[in-house]
């Protein structure tokens, strides 16, 4: 089993920066990517940027720029620089794992529990 544990939200205003981070620990495979994910209220939970064990970074359009993935893997865990907020970039946070044994296993997928970001003057 994978527990991810997140920091860093709260309230900021517009133009402010903010650093997410999440820990993970547990049987984490050498294959994996770990990313952000955010749900705004009535909107679906999407992608903010991902990066791989060993490979580059991904990022939504609408956060390239602007935010910044990355991550320490000796501790497993993953950062997300937020800079220039806008109020919406406002959302519950997802930390999110994605790790298998081999290139041919089904991947396990883990969450956080949110962090929730706030972005009003």
């Amino acid at each position: 089993q994978v527990q991810l544990v997140e920091s860093g939200g709260g309230l900021v205003q517009p133009g402010g920066s903010l650093r997410l981070s999440c820990a993970a620990s547990g049987r984490i495979f050498i294959d994996n990517s770990m990313g952000w994910y955010r749900q705004a209220p009535g909107k679906e939970r999407d992608l903010v940027a991902v990066i791989p064990s060993g490979g580059l970074p991904n990022y939504a359009d609408s956060v390239k720029g602007r935010f910044n993935i990355s991550r320490d893997n000796a501790k497993n865990t993953v950062y997300l620089q937020m800079n220039a907020l806008k109020p919406e970039d406002t959302a519950v946070y997802y930390c999110n794992l994605v790790t298998r044994p081999t290139a041919y296993s089904i991947s396990n997928t883990y969450w956080g529990q949110g962090t929730q970001v706030t972005v009003s003057a």
